[in-house]
């Protein structure tokens, strides 16, 4: 069976974990490849609010093993503390995580070297998380990080290893006028953590690919957004990974052929968290009742997200980088009070159209957005079908898919996981208009 890929298509907080959650009802592996404690999903049953950073949201189905795979950087207190919460709130996650051995560790140096390289920043830094993500991943491509494999050796040896790490990432902060850790500290947190992660890392890709070869069903899901992409997105106002489809084949160890399906999470508006160009932003009064309507505060830092309008020439890019099949719309009921709602058709740069998302973060700052100004449909969106919503609403809808190019199969009327609406796609829709 194909495996199923899951990407944002905007700046994160696009409402994947809601449909991740959908989508893996009958899934037999949901798979995280990349990112860390930075990412923040919330899913929502009934009376419980469930908040995921590290755990793909798939623990929530009984029948579902969740692995994080290879491409993840992994901070393990943060991560005992999730699963910890998760089993206060009834989740039974016994024998259904898979840590691969391959994963970097995010440790408490690298989090402390992201907090004061944001502080240190005269523009007003990056806006990260301050999780760590950045250092963690540098320290993986100088072949000087920790990863999971390391937790297996004993407990003298990883002290002696991680001792040697802290102390040098002490010069470091020591000479940025940065507070230093405590070795000892440092080790004896990882080695309680180590005691409750060893049973669960292993090398998970043998059973990915013998989960695709027995036609199980595999859902990957990528944290944060394409236009965050470390390649693809506002460089440098970007995550340290790459989010957007080509980055799972890397970060689970499947094959790029294996994909059959690759979904596209969009929001009805665009919003975005920290700094970085933002075409469609909405600074004024529209784009404070997008924030308070859709409750827009990340769920990793609490920060309120910079809210606008869609932006279809962002999505178009989005669109081809990913090879996106069909496309899932969130928050669409958070424009029911809107008289008008605005879609970005193009830019203007100068004099000139632009019809491409610019790879210079410089160049997207510079351009101008030309709104096409839809009338609002002004009344609830509720129900199961298409028809069950208001015609301008599915106006809006089929505006989009000819905007983009690509088919909408999903649409999510709120937080709740009931409120979903599935538009059947006809064979061979997925892979465009």
């Amino acid at each position: 069976m194909p495996v199923t890929l899951v990407v944002g298509g905007q700046w994160g907080d696009e409402g994947k974990a809601k449909i991740i959650d959908y989508l893996a009802r009958e899934v037999d592996f949901v798979v995280r490849f990349q990112g860390g404690a930075n990412a923040g999903h919330t899913v929502v049953v009934g009376e419980k609010r469930f908040a995921f950073h590290q755990v793909p949201s798939g623990i929530l189905y009984p029948q579902t093993a969740c692995v994080l795979g290879g491409g993840m950087v992994i901070d393990p207190s943060a991560l005992v503390r999730e699963i910890d919460g998760l089993a206060e709130q009834g989740v039974d996650f016994a024998g259904r995580i898979h840590i691969s051995d391959q994963a970097h560790l995010v440790l408490p140096y690298h989090i402390a070297l992201d907090c004061d390289s944001e502080d240190r920043r005269v523009d007003g830094g990056i806006g990260t998380t301050r999780k760590g993500i950045s250092p963690a991943y540098a320290d993986k491509a100088r072949r000087d990080g920790v990863r999971m494999a390391d937790l297996r050796r004993s407990p003298a040896q990883l002290r002696e290893l991680v001792t040697a790490r802290v102390r040098e990432n002490n010069r470091l902060l020591k000479l940025r006028g940065a507070k230093t850790l405590s070795p000892a500290r440092v080790v004896d947190d990882l080695l309680s953590a180590r005691r409750r992660l060893l049973p669960m890392i292993t090398d998970t890709r043998p059973i990915l690919w013998a989960a695709e070869a027995a036609g199980k069903s595999v859902l990957c899901e990528g944290a944060q957004g394409s236009l965050l992409d470390i390649d693809h997105g506002t460089y440098p106002f970007v995550t340290s990974s790459s989010c957007s489809a080509g980055g799972a084949a890397i970060g689970t160890g499947l094959p790029p052929s294996a994909f059959g399906r690759i979904v596209g999470i969009f929001k009805a508006y665009c919003t975005r968290v920290g700094n970085g160009p933002f075409p469609t932003e909405d600074k004024g009064a529209p784009g404070r009742r997008l924030r308070e309507i859709g409750r827009e505060y990340g769920t990793t830092t609490g920060r309120p997200r910079r809210c606008g309008w869609f932006d279809a020439v962002a999505a178009r890019t989005v669109v081809q980088i990913n090879g996106i099949t069909d496309i899932a719309l969130t928050k669409l009921d958070v424009l029911d009070s809107f008289a008008e709602v605005k879609v970005c058709t193009s830019y203007r740069a100068g004099k000139r159209s632009v019809d491409v998302f610019p790879a210079d973060a410089r160049d997207v700052a510079a351009v101008r957005p030309h709104y096409e100004v839809i009338r609002g449909w002004e009344a609830r969106t509720e129900g199961k079908q298409l028809e069950d919503l208001p015609p301008r609403a599915i106006a809006y809808i089929r505006r989009l898919e000819q905007l983009v190019g690509c088919r909408i199969h999903l649409v999510s009327l709120g937080p709740e996981r009931s409120a979903m609406v599935e538009m059947p796609l006809a064979r061979g829709a997925a892979a465009g208009l």
